[in-house]
């Protein structure tokens, strides 16, 4: 019985795992092609905060928010906010900034 529990766990831990990669994936994804739509810069891209949660659709999931940097004209830097539940961007914030 021990040994099903074990193999239950292991499956949950790479199965979130892989939703985890999922995500980091798509907001990359999202963010550089947000990026380009703006004529910015993409810098770079970090997960904030992630924990488990109930999804919009009533089901449990991945909730992440991701932090964007990018800059308009190679001196400054601005962060933006990608929200994501398990792949699917929900929001996105994008501060005021420079336009060249």
């Amino acid at each position: 019985m021990a040994s099903i529990w074990l193999i239950l766990a292991v499956a949950t831990l790479i199965y979130l795992f892989w939703l985890d990669r999922q995500a980091a994936e798509s907001a990359r994804e999202y963010a550089n092609r947000h990026s380009e739509k703006l004529n910015v810069q993409f810098l770079s891209i970090a997960c904030t905060k992630k924990r488990i949660g109930i999804l919009k659709n009533g089901k449990p999931g991945l909730k992440s928010t991701f932090v964007w940097e990018f800059s308009s004209n190679g001196e400054d830097s601005y962060n933006g906010v990608v929200n994501l539940e398990n792949d699917k961007v929900i929001s996105v914030d994008v501060p005021p900034h420079k336009i060249n």
